[in-house]
């Protein structure tokens, strides 16, 4: 039975966490709830947040962040971590995931969420998406994707949770609805009964989330015949919902996260894929979310939330917006691509600014690059930074880019060649790459900035921050995951600053004072 819900209304906004966030996966640990997401090719790997309202979320951390837990070194993007599962157990929080072109499925424990956590715990069977169930008689099941498209299904085994080793052999318990792609499953027992949960059609407008359930962990599970959560019938704001995961909070509420895309006119969306979160409610032992209903919009009205008072309130303390001074630490919001080299990036070489020092390989090349940034959590923003940079070889460039994957990013800054020191900037479209602007310059420092529209990004620098010469601009179009080329997208758009020597280390530092990111 549900509990009585009490008559005021609360409004929050989805996405809970805009930007670059899929595959959400939930917890509920003593006073807060704890959130994790996909990283890709992005390091350090799935960014942990926690909540008290399940509306604010403080990000504590980053799971993976040593290259002994994840090394990205020739991973493309897209590639690395997908479809991270969080759960707790008797005081243990356990991280389980695959490193799709790495070590395949493992899981990683901690007392604390915020870290450390430990070393990588392999586990034997299952393609992707692996998720993990205690029971109620302490077996630990494993539950992981096997298989391709329409041939996608779940399997399902018991593990030693101390060493990983499987103590049974790897059931098939779950064929989805018929549709490709049966992906991020997860088993729960509510209720005395267990039911199993997974998104099936693929990533994109067919996405979608459906469910079964059984007296028995391996069933046979009796599927619910309609999905649970869908828009795929729906010219609505939000798309591709799936993906999701469920927790109960302290009411005895049931809520659902899972991501969604925030579509423009045009089809397109460059933040990629977001976390959404809505009740559940149940009718006849069934959770209901939105099934093609349109309950699940931009503005949500719900009767209550777990805490009254959120314990960050007024804002998303998600947010990245702001002016980061390089005066400390970094926080974990920032992320390299790939495992960055050592000595290429600090924050104490010069106190108060972060140098960069550039690789052999480019934004265009699948290497060690040298390259920070944050996501983009907003289709209306400006991210402005400032550079000290007087190259002494031929070759070595340095500045500001907001980058898809190597075949979609736009870039400016400053670069030499035949030697002279040149402001440039250059547009990568589905892996070509044209320069579109191209002066001489004598300044030693530089302020550099992308403007972001719904339809496009425009690049600019300024030697003194008032005049501002315009240096170019290229389609959002081109920066959004549906637009790739070669290999699929699962990222969204990230903003960074970046440093290359172009076929050779530079020995010249990349110096930036602050970047500011504003909406």
């Amino acid at each position: 039975m549900m509990p009585q819900l009490q008559s005021q209304t609360i409004h929050y906004a989805n996405p809970i966490l805009p930007g670059f966030y899929p595959d959400p996966s939930i917890v509920k640990a003593e006073d807060y709830f704890y959130l994790v997401c996909s990283s890709f090719e992005y390091f350090p790997g799935v960014p942990i947040f926690r909540s008290r309202d399940l509306i604010h979320w403080e990000q504590i951390g980053n799971v993976l962040d040593r290259m002994s837990q994840l090394d990205l070194t020739d991973q493309k993007s897209s590639d690395g971590i997908y479809a991270p599962a969080l759960r707790y157990y008797q005081g243990t929080f356990y991280m389980i995931t695959t490193d799709v072109r790495g070590i395949g499925n493992f899981y990683v424990t901690a007392t604390n969420p915020a870290g450390p956590w430990s070393e990588p715990i392999r586990i034997p069977y299952g393609g992707i998406d692996p998720s993990l169930f205690f029971d109620d008689d302490g077996k630990v099941y494993v539950t992981a994707q096997q298989g391709a498209d329409y041939n996608s299904h779940a399997i399902q085994y018991e593990i030693d949770i101390a060493t990983g080793e499987a103590l049974s052999e790897p059931q098939v318990v779950w064929h989805g609805d018929g549709g490709p792609w049966t992906e991020g499953p997860h088993l729960y027992k509510i209720n005395g009964m267990y039911y199993m949960m997974s998104a099936s059609g693929g990533t994109a407008k067919e996405h979608r989330e459906i469910i079964g359930r059984s007296d028995k962990p391996y069933g046979p599970f009796e599927r619910y015949p309609e999905p649970i959560l869908t828009h795929r019938n729906l010219d609505h704001p939000i798309q591709y919902l799936g993906h999701a995961d469920l927790v109960e909070d302290h009411h005895g509420d049931w809520w659902a996260v899972f991501l969604g895309v925030r579509l423009t006119e045009e089809g397109y969306s460059v933040l990629g894929r977001e976390t959404f979160l809505a009740p559940v409610i149940w009718n006849e032992g069934w959770p209901h979310i939105d099934n093609n209903e349109g309950t699940v919009s931009l503005d949500m009205v719900v009767q209550r939330l777990p805490m009254t008072v959120p314990a960050i309130p007024e804002s998303h303390a998600s947010i990245v917006e702001g002016r980061e001074d390089f005066d400390a630490e970094l926080g974990p919001q920032w992320l390299f691509v790939r495992n960055p080299s050592e000595g290429a990036c600090s924050i104490t070489e010069k106190p108060g600014f972060l140098t960069l020092y550039g690789q052999e390989s480019g934004l265009s090349d699948v290497g060690q690059i040298t390259f920070i940034g944050r996501r983009q959590q907003h289709l209306q923003a400006s991210f402005t930074a400032s550079m000290s940079f007087v190259p002494a070889a031929d070759g070595e460039e340095a500045g500001l880019c907001i980058r898809r994957d190597e075949d979609a990013h736009y870039e400016l800054g400053v670069r030499r060649s035949e030697g002279r020191n040149m402001i440039f900037a250059r547009l990568t479209v589905r892996g070509e790459s044209r320069i579109v602007h191209e002066s001489e310059t004598e300044a030693d420092v530089l302020r550099l900035r992308i403007e972001s529209t719904e339809k496009e990004y425009k690049l600019s620098c300024s030697a003194d921050g008032e005049n501002w010469l315009s240096v170019g601009s290229g389609a959002a179009r081109a920066i959004s995951p549906e637009d790739f080329v070669h290999k699929m997208c699962f990222t969204g758009a990230v903003v960074g600053l970046y440093a290359t020597g172009n076929g050779q280390a530079s020995r010249t530092p990349a110096r930036f004072d602050w970047f500011e990111y504003v909406i």
